[in-house]
């Protein structure tokens, strides 16, 4: 009797969803094939680092392997570096690299991340200006923050006060431009966004908020930014924070079904039953529709389960999404789905620097938002996912441990 062939899977993309799908295509089904393609030189890396610890000197990207120690191969995982995905031939089965090979595939995942959202005043490339995404990008920038006075962080989002934060550890007078009329408007209420603000200011932070750059000028050894009121700042180095977009070009190319990222089903499939997809890059049906998110804990979650699938399993992909931030002594964390209709908003007294805040809608918690509130929020995160029915009065009260509200449903 002939010995079934063994399944190729071949996962794209380097980071978290991509570095979980395959680890767990492989521990699904062992007798695959497994391969990993990343189009950086590197054994793929945590991204959260790079920042905070890699542009104070603390730490390197490869202190923080994704696969962990031993990397992609510890997981019987054989990975290809600088292997750039140009074409997925989905006739034959085949996806293409720049370099001109050919991979077969069985079962293929995307997992090609994000990019960053270029200013046009400010493009890639252009001396003195930043943009954070990968190993590459930390280096460089750790580098040049080493002989900088002056910086200006264009964006008010997490990816820009982060480094505004580190920055500032390394002793340079900052200053953030936001755009919006506040910072961190997408993730937290207007009070809790004004205590990270005011902590920023106490390390010397300028955060200049409802500011629009009109004009860009080199000037020697720095950059003058002229904004819309007729401020100017200059800079020896600018940091550019102002979002990312979906990486699905390749997607789109090979004629799968793409709206703001690669469209999957709640199995993670695409339109053509062959190919899964996860990650930054994906848009995946959600409570209130199709969405897309951006975070490490979202891209893990959803490449494990898309790997198993390419595998030969059947498990939908559920999730609560949740982010963190690092800012000095300040751990940031949100849960939850933020709601689409008005709800009902209640803080919770903390002491310290603590800060709790909920939004409750439908008799269920929907979103909570904390700094410093590490365990309150991981409770907060289960009577999401249980969809408990909870009372305002309750979660404002200091004196109710949300685990008692967990111990009251059951």
């Amino acid at each position: 009797m002939a010995q079934a062939l063994s399944r190729n899977i071949v996962v794209v993309g380097g980071g978290p969803a991509g570095v979980f799908a395959a680890i767990e295509a492989k521990r699904t089904d062992p007798t695959a094939e497994v391969l990993l393609l990343s189009d950086e030189a590197c054994e793929p890396y945590e991204k959260p680092p790079l920042s905070k610890a890699v542009l104070t000197g603390k730490a390197l990207p490869e202190h923080a392997l994704i696969a962990g120690p031993g990397g992609a191969a510890k997981h019987d995982v054989v990975l290809e570096r600088t292997a750039l995905v140009t074409t997925i031939d989905r006739a034959s089965r085949t996806v293409v690299t720049v370099g001109g090979r050919h991979y077969p595939y069985d079962t293929l995942v995307l997992a090609t991340g994000s990019l960053v959202r270029e200013l046009p005043q400010l493009p890639l490339g252009m001396p003195r200006v930043h943009y954070l995404r990968t190993e590459a990008d930390a280096r460089a920038l750790a580098s040049a923050l080493r002989g900088c006075r002056r910086l200006v962080v264009v964006g008010g989002g997490l990816i820009g006060l982060e480094a505004a934060a580190s920055a500032s550890e390394l002793g340079i007078a900052t200053t953030v431009l936001e755009v919006a009329p506040r910072i961190l408007a997408r993730v937290c209420d207007q009070e809790t966004g004004a205590l990270i603000a005011a902590c920023h200011r106490r390390h010397g932070v300028d955060i200049r908020t409802g500011t629009v750059i009109a004009d860009v000028e080199p000037a020697g050894d720095s950059i003058i930014l002229s904004t819309a009121s007729g401020e100017t700042f200059a800079a020896d180095v600018i940091v550019v924070g102002t979002g990312v977009k979906p990486n699905d070009a390749l997607a789109a190319s090979a004629g799968l079904a793409t709206d703001n990222g690669i469209i999957v089903d709640e199995h993670c499939r695409t339109v053509d039953a062959a190919i899964f997809a996860a990650g930054d890059a994906v848009r995946f049906p959600a409570p209130h529709g199709l969405v897309r998110l951006e975070n490490w804990r979202h891209a893990l979650d959803q490449g494990a389960v898309a790997g198993r699938n390419a595998a030969g399993a059947s498990e939908p992909y559920r999730t609560v999404p949740s982010f963190w931030s690092e800012q000095y002594d300040l751990y940031i964390q949100g849960v939850g789905w933020p709601p689409q209709r008005p709800a009902q908003h209640v803080r919770r007294p903390l002491p310290g620097n603590s800060v709790l805040a909920f939004d409750v809608a439908e008799g269920m918690l929907a979103y909570a938002m904390g700094i410093n509130a590490q365990r309150e929020l991981a409770a907060a995160r289960r009577l999401i996912e249980r969809r408990i029915k909870v009372e305002a009065a309750a979660l404002a009260d200091p004196a109710r441990p949300l685990a008692s509200l967990l111990k009251a449903s059951v």
